[in-house]
């Protein structure tokens, strides 16, 4: 592992029938940082997250995590939540006709049903923390789409996290909700000791929330740095970075 790595993705192929989704991608994260998968739809981010996350199983390559001597498997969602990867997708897979604090921990503590005064007291130390504006006995459907997301991110972060995985996080939200999501973002490794990785197509959007850019094309990464290294790298290729 390189100093001050938390993950490490080195040499991962997929392929689906007729289609190379990821060839050959070398990818870091490094402790503490906030790092933006790009690409267009079909560049290889949502594989190369669901590779991560267990959802699929690599062809080849090989991952590591910090704390780890050899290589770790990830067969599962389940073997990648107990090495400490949690995502979060797009779509929000929470229950509307439940509270608050039932979506952050029903399904996930062993007895947590059994003291709704407990549940419903983390849940709102945990969202004050985060400056979410939700009650844990509020139901989910009375929030905002935004406070939704948030709500998802929140359940994320308190499983123990290290890698948090953020797949188009402020997709379909007004400007305000990007601005309360982007504001969470920035929060999280500070207040959680994570590191974040965020999936997004939006290059204004990242360059305000994250701190180092990887590019997806054609399930290979072409590009990995800061936003500032982007902008010479497009200078120098003659495209407008303005």
């Amino acid at each position: 592992m390189e100093n001050n790595a938390v993950l490490q993705m080195r040499n991962i192929h997929k392929s689906f029938p007729g289609v190379k989704a990821l060839s050959g991608v070398d990818f870091t994260l490094r402790k503490g940082e906030i790092h933006a998968l790009m690409g267009e739809n079909g560049a290889g981010k949502s594989t190369l997250i669901k590779v991560l996350t267990g959802v699929y199983t690599k062809d080849e390559g090989h991952i590591y995590l910090d704390g780890h001597e050899k290589e770790v498997q990830i067969r599962s969602p389940q073997e990648a939540q107990k090495l400490g990867i949690s995502p979060v997708y797009q779509e929000i897979t929470l229950c509307p006709n439940l509270s608050v604090a039932e979506n952050m921990y029903i399904g996930r503590t062993p007895g947590a049903v059994q003291n709704w005064r407990k549940m419903n007291k983390a849940a709102d130390k945990l969202l004050k923390s985060l400056d979410i504006p939700a009650k844990a006995a509020q139901q989910l459907s009375t929030c905002s789409l935004a406070v939704q997301q948030m709500i998802a991110i929140a359940r994320a972060v308190d499983t123990d996290c290290k890698v948090l995985i953020l797949d188009e996080p402020t997709n379909g939200l007004d400007p305000v909700g990007i601005h309360e999501i982007r504001t969470l973002i920035r929060s999280l490794p500070q207040k959680y000791d994570c590191t974040v990785l965020v999936s997004s197509h939006l290059l204004p959007e990242v360059e305000l929330m994250a701190d180092d850019i990887g590019i997806l094309n054609h399930g290979r990464l072409l590009f990995e740095g800061t936003t500032e290294d982007l902008k010479i790298s497009a200078r120098s290729a003659g495209f407008p970075t303005d």
